[in-house]
């Protein structure tokens, strides 16, 4: 895995376990401050990762809740059980953004938004 997405959340912890609820993530790393905060954490979908935290000044961005707009996406595979993956993010509050759809390229796909508005896109779409 050479690339790696990360992104920041206003509230890392309620993302940690949204995330794990909604997209099945399983988080493989947490850090926390001395405040007890998260600092950093890392979670992993099959064979992907993605990493997530508070951004501070340093960082030099901020979470698509204080943007109130996002300009990127995830884009996760989902080998076996579109349907049901769908349904599982729908069930914990995704926003749809776009119904679970066939594709003229031969995937299955849809898009949601996650509580803090960073877009989410799962399909059975593999690139070779």
């Amino acid at each position: 895995m050479n690339v790696i997405p990360f992104l920041g959340y206003e509230d890392p912890r309620a993302a940690l376990d949204w995330l794990a609820r909604a997209f099945g993530f399983e988080a493989s790393a947490v850090h926390e401050g001395e405040n007890g905060e998260i600092v950093h954490a890392e979670m992993r979908f099959g064979d992907g990762m993605i990493m997530l935290g508070r951004p501070g000044p340093s960082f030099g961005m901020k979470t698509a809740k204080e943007l109130g707009a996002v300009n990127q996406g995830i884009y996760s595979i989902v080998d076996d059980g579109i349907d049901a993956h769908f349904e599982r993010a729908v069930a914990a509050g995704a926003e749809v953004v776009m119904e679970l759809h066939d594709t003229d390229y031969g995937s299955r796909e849809y898009m949601v938004r996650d509580p803090e508005g960073n877009l989410w896109s799962f399909g059975t779409y593999r690139p070779e």
